[in-house]
This record gives structure tokens, C-alpha cells and sequence, in this order.
């Protein structure tokens, strides 16, 4: 994936490489800081960054969204489709946004291919649009926009593909629509649904927000989103009409998160879906999940958004991973769930020179600091038993990470532990980019919170920046780990 089609503050746009760089899947702040000195770098402040909010879709849980037109369309021929998209796992196909014919069973279908590919298909009218471009990386955030107007006489002109701005003319299989074909978004009795196939497959896994589609115009992406001054892609309020079947999804009522903000309140059923699901994770402000792409041993199962995470039932091996942003300075707080009925886990932050391909992480002498939940510390290979609190399941860990000092606090159920006193990093932890990593064994499994909790929240703390949602009140100074507030320590 060239950076060219990389997501929204994503990694393609930070890496070195030039043009065509490929996606780490992670963020390091190093690269963050030179960026922010050349200003291609958002400013964090009062309106540098839009507080909106997202959906978090489970594959695993079945989460989609179905309408179905109740009203005559303004157009059986033109319409346009905008929504950002998060991907949790690009190894599986996922629909964004179908349209079905529930009479004749014609569809008109957008979504991802596992090998990373923006597919648009269409039952009725011969249409299949593969691109040639793959959208691979599930730290970024994509805008998708397909503007379809049948009409038109050049068929080219009939549908058209952008990704963040850009318009995409390569396709691997290019079959346009016929003249004057249907599509089925806006006709009456038609099935709208998100994050599904009509026939319950494809479910989405990943994040969604912004989902637009206006009934009657083949908009550009502009409409939708604008280049800021650092040249990211940007979502803008739109401020367009809709037409009769048109919706604007901003997920918004987390007690109805498929309620349409658009005059039309063209309203979509929520399958499985609850308040929990509702998000801050936003293209405008990125939060940190962990990152399936960089992970070692053992069968890793992530869902919720990559903030949940198991190791197989019974599997021997030791399941490694990291999360989607990476950090050299500032200071930082995050929370760990523990889950599963056998709670082998150790948690903690690791040095970027750790590979994670190692199999015990715990033993890593090149850069670890991590807290077992036997109570045990692990610093760069050496353990000390009995150290910390032990942690059995439903017990929350959390982690404040002082990088500027090169101190860290680990806590359990908000009680610092062993004291309140932070421990010392060690050298190889204090002058490089550190990663939150965890490490799970036979069938544990943990829930991580960057800010947005895949489970329940009893209290409700947010950070000094107003970002996250946390159980325990964030330690004065200390910061959940998205783009805002990365933009605060160049």
C-alpha cells in the first residue's frame, strides 16, 4: 500500500521510504516529533480536533446495522455512498454498505476483499470493481466514497471510487455498470445494510463512523472530507440534502446507535450491538488498539476492535503482541482486564529492538518491563518473585508510563503496587520507542482500554485532555495513547 492510498494519520504517512513506504501497522512517536518539527503534523488545541464518534463492529457477536425503504427513492440510478472505516482484521472480507432487491434479489454491494481490496459489485447490471490498490493496515483510518450515476453515457463515468481523496482508476477487474442500470440503495422496499451481505455473511470487524449515503447526486469526495493543512484526509461536516432514502450515521445515542442524524431519521435496527459499542476512536483522533499484524506464537484470537485479546484453550505456546502506537516521550496511562478461567498473563511495555517473535517474551534481555499476573516482575530477563499484587480474572491492571523520567507504575484495581513509588526503567527502556505489549498462555485472554473499553465502565475517568474512558481516575499529567495527544510531545 503506497502512501499515496494510506489511511488517515496512518502509518504510511509517517514511515520513511518515501512515496511508496509501506504500513508498519504501528506509529513511533520519533517519526511523530520529526513530522510535527516540518508542521505535516495536526496541531493539538482548542478545535484542532473534532470530538465525534465511531462504532466498534464484532464479527464474532454478529453487530450490523438493516433498514428497509419505506418511501420512493429519489433515484434508482444515482447516489453516493461516504463512511470512514477501521479495519480489525484484513484477512477476512467485510461489507461496508449493500443494497438488496428483496423481490428479485438483485444486490449492490461495497466492501473489503481479504487480500485488501475495495470491491464494488452489483448483481443487477453487470458491475465488478476490484482495485489494484490494497487497504491493508488496521492501525488506519480509510474514507471510502463511491459516487454512482448510471445515466451516464461513458462508463467509466458511472461509478466512481475514491479512497481519502483519491480517485481510484486501477482495477484488477474493471466490468462498470450497464446504462441506466439499477442500484439498490434508494428504491422503495429496498434493504439497506451495513456491515452485512444479504445473506449474513461478511459481517464487519473493525470501526465505522460517519456513514453517509445521499439518494439522487454523485457527489465527490469533498463533500465528505478536505485535505487539512498538513495534507491528511480529513472528514468535514456535511451540510448537503440527502433525497428520500438518504441517512447520515454519526452514532451519536449510544442507547441507539443506529439512529440517523439526517432531517429524513431514516433510522437503521441495531443487531447486537450496545452502548459499550459506541466509541471515540475517530479519524480525526486515532486511539491505539493492538495490532493483529504483529504477533507471535500461539492461535491469537483478537475481536472487539483489537482491544480483546485470547489465546487458544489448552494451546502451549506463549501469545505475543503489541499495540498500534508506539511512544518515546510524554507520559502515558492505559488499563488491562483480565479474563478466562486460567489468567496466565504478563503485561507491561517493551522496547522497540524487542522482536516479538521471540518465544518468551518475559525472558527478553533487550528491552522488557512487564508485571505477571503471578505477581511477579519481569525486567529485561530477570524475575522477582512475589513482587507485585497477584491478579486473577475480572481484576483490572493499569500502567502509567512516565517517559520523560523514565519511571513506570503498575496498579491494581487502582491501588499501586507494590507502592506508590515508581519503579525505575531500565536504560534500554529509557531513550528509545516503547510499545504496550502483552503476553498470554493456555486460554487467557485480556480486555486492554486505550480509552475506549470493550467492557462495562462503573466510574468513568478521563484524561487531563478530556480523551478515553477509563475505570480508575488517570494520574495528573498522564495521557491516553491517540493522535491528539501524540501531537502535544514533538
Amino acid at each position: 500500500m503506497i502512501k499515496s492510498n494510506g489511511g488517515i494519520i496512518g502509518p504510511d504517512n509517517v514511515t520513511t521510504g518515501g512515496a511508496f513506504g509501506r504500513a508498519s501497522g504501528v506509529f513511533k512517536l520519533g517519526e511523530v516529533t520529526d513530522l510535527i518539527k516540518q508542521s505535516k503534523w495536526p496541531t493539538a488545541g482548542p478545535g484542532g480536533f473534532q470530538v465525534a464518534n465511531s462504532a466498534r463492529m464484532n464479527r464474532g457477536s454478529s453487530d450490523y446495522f438493516r433498514r428497509t425503504n419505506n418511501t420512493a427513492g429519489t433515484s434508482d440510478k444515482i447516489g453516493t455512498y461516504s463512511g470512514w472505516v477501521k479495519r480489525s482484521t484484513v484477512s477476512l472480507d467485510g461489507m461496508f454498505f449493500e443494497g438488496k432487491d428483496l423481490a428479485a434479489n438483485n444486490y449492490t454491494q461495497i466492501y473489503f476483499q481479504a487480500t485488501g481490496a475495495l470491491t464494488i459489485y452489483g448483481s443487477g447490471g453487470g458491475m465488478d470493481l476490484v482495485t489494484t490498490a490494497l487497504f491493508r493496515d488496521p492501525s488506519a483510518w480509510y474514507h471510502v466514497v463511491v459516487a454512482f450515476d448510471t445515466t451516464q453515457g461513458t462508463a467509466s463515468n458511472r461509478v466512481k471510487v475514491y479512497v481519502n481523496g483519491v480517485q481510484q482508476t486501477s482495477f484488477s477487474t474493471g466490468t462498470y455498470l450497464s446504462q441506466n442500470a439499477t442500484i439498490y440503495f434508494g428504491v422503495n422496499g429496498d434493504q439497506q445494510g451495513i456491515g452485512i451481505r444479504e445473506d449474513g455473511a461478511l459481517l464487519w470487524n473493525g470501526y465505522m463512523s460517519e456513514i453517509i449515503y445521499v439518494d439522487g447526486q454523485a457527489l465527490a469526495p469533498t463533500s465528505f472530507g478536505v485535505a487539512n493543512s498538513s495534507g491528511f484526509w480529513t472528514p468535514i461536516i456535511y451540510t448537503g440534502t440527502y433525497g428520500n432514502n438518504g441517512f447520515n450515521l454519526q452514532f451519536e445515542n449510544a442507547a441507539a446507535l443506529g439512529t440517523d442524524s439526517s432531517p429524513n431519521s431514516n433510522t437503521f435496527t441495531v443487531s447486537n450491538l450496545t452502548s459499550i459499542d459506541q466509541t471515540t476512536d475517530y479519524p480525526e483522533n486515532n486511539f491505539a488498539t493492538l495490532n493483529p499484524s504483529i504477533k507471535t506464537y500461539g492461535t491469537q484470537v483478537f475481536s472487539n476492535g483489537n482491544l480483546t485479546s485470547l489465546n487458544a484453550t489448552n494451546e502451549p505456546a506463549w501469545a505475543h503482541t503489541l499495540s498500534s502506537i508506539g511512544v518515546s516521550n510524554g507520559k502515558w496511562y492505559w488499563e488491562i482486564k483480565v479474563s478466562g478461567s486460567t489468567p496466565w498473563i504478563w503485561t507491561g511495555v517493551i522496547s522497540e529492538a524487542v522482536d516479538v517473535r521471540t518465544q518468551y517474551l518475559y525472558n527478553e534481555n533487550t528491552g522488557t518491563f512487564l508485571y505477571g499476573n503471578n505477581g511477579n516482575k519481569y525486567v529485561n530477563g530477570s524475575a522477582a518473585s512475589s513482587f507485585f499484587a497477584s491478579l486473577a480474572t475480572n481484576d483490572i491492571a493499569s500502567v502509567a508510563l512516565d517517559l520523560d523520567n523514565n519511571k513506570i507504575t503498575f496498579y491494581k484495581n487502582g491501588t499501586a503496587t507494590p507502592n506508590a513509588t515508581p519503579l525505575d526503567l531500565p536504560a534500554n527502556l529509557s531513550s528509545t520507542t516503547v510499545f504496550p505489549a502483552t503476553t498470554l498462555v493456555n486460554g487467557a485472554s485480556i480486555s486492554i482500554n486505550f480509552g475506549n473499553a470493550p467492557y462495562a465502565i462503573s466510574s468513568g475517568n478521563a484524561d487531563g485532555n478530556g480523551y478515553g474512558n477509563f475505570e480508575y481516575a488517570v494520574p495528573s499529567g498522564y495521557y491516553s495513547i491517540n493522535t491528539a495527544n501524540l501531537a502535544e510531545f514533538g
